[in-house]
């Protein structure tokens, strides 16, 4: 391989990608390290995590700070997102197609030795976007089981009260499922099997790009990759986007505060315990 592959680079995130990723990161450990312990409360771990964070009280308000500031980073992402595809009418590179299912079924032919060429793949791979939809789901699912347990008087206002205990069912097995498929699959492929730093320092090595993304590769030699619009008519879609987005950025304000403040539970009208104790929920898991 000559030096020029493997010391030319091409940026991959921009810096406000980057800073994204980092706060989903620590919202996201920090979401699975207080929940799980409510989940799994008579654990030695559980009831250790417990301990070192000074009993349930404050290990609930850990897990609900994450909770918001992972609620901002996705508002944030949507908003993001809108301007990238309507102003500069960038690709939606993530949605899935067809290819991401031959991809996946040639990359399994592969590892089992059928098929002697890996696929070849564009801006994301196939992995890459079933992480992504993954965490959609995920952010979805835990965000309405986590406001029908927020807010249990409210919810059972509109649903049957069998829908609490099912939530927090589903809240916990979701957990669960998204916490392993991080540590078995992301960190895995993304840390162990080959590191990849793309979203640390923003660039890959031409050398990575030929292994990982060749078909992007292939469009930012020819020139196809980021086109953009010229600058008029990048103000033109500004005016339409930004009031969109203004009337976006309101609701999603206005639907996190309702989120958090629609009531007042005995989560927060008991008087705290003075002695860490173990935590053992009223509702048994199922």
């Amino acid at each position: 391989m000559s030096k020029k592959i493997e010391t030319q680079t091409y940026e991959r995130f921009p810096v406000w990608r980057r800073i994204e990723h980092i706060i989903m990161v620590l919202s996201f450990s920090t979401l699975g390290l207080t929940g799980i312990p409510q989940k799994y409360p008579s654990s030695t771990a559980g009831a250790a995590i417990l301990q070192a964070l000074g009993g349930i009280e404050n290990l609930r308000f850990i897990h609900h700070t994450a909770a918001i500031v992972m609620m901002f980073g996705t508002a944030w992402h949507i908003l993001v997102m809108g301007y990238s595809v309507f102003v500069m009418h960038d690709k939606m590179s993530m949605l899935p197609s067809l290819q991401d299912a031959k991809d996946g079924i040639q990359a399994l032919f592969y590892n089992i030795g059928f098929v002697k060429e890996y696929p070849k793949m564009g801006r994301y791979t196939f992995e890459e976007k079933l992480e992504y939809w993954a965490f959609v789901w995920g952010a979805a699912v835990m965000g309405a089981t986590g406001f029908l347990m927020w807010n249990p008087i409210t919810s059972t206002h509109y649903l049957p009260g069998e829908f609490v205990p099912a939530a927090k069912a589903a809240h916990g097995g979701e957990a669960v499922l998204a916490v392993l498929a991080i540590i078995i699959w992301h960190i895995y492929g993304v840390h162990i099997k080959r590191f990849n730093k793309a979203m640390f320092t923003g660039m890959q090595t031409e050398a990575e790009m030929l292994h990982e993304h060749p078909l992007e590769l292939d469009e930012i030699k020819a020139g196809s990759a980021h086109r953009r619009p010229d600058p008029a008519t990048i103000r033109k879609r500004q005016m339409i986007y930004f009031p969109i987005a203004a009337f976006l950025t309101l609701g999603m304000l206005a639907g996190i505060l309702g989120f958090i403040n629609v009531e007042d539970t005995a989560l927060t009208t008991i008087q705290p315990l003075t002695e860490p104790q173990i935590y053992v929920p009223q509702t048994p898991v199922p």
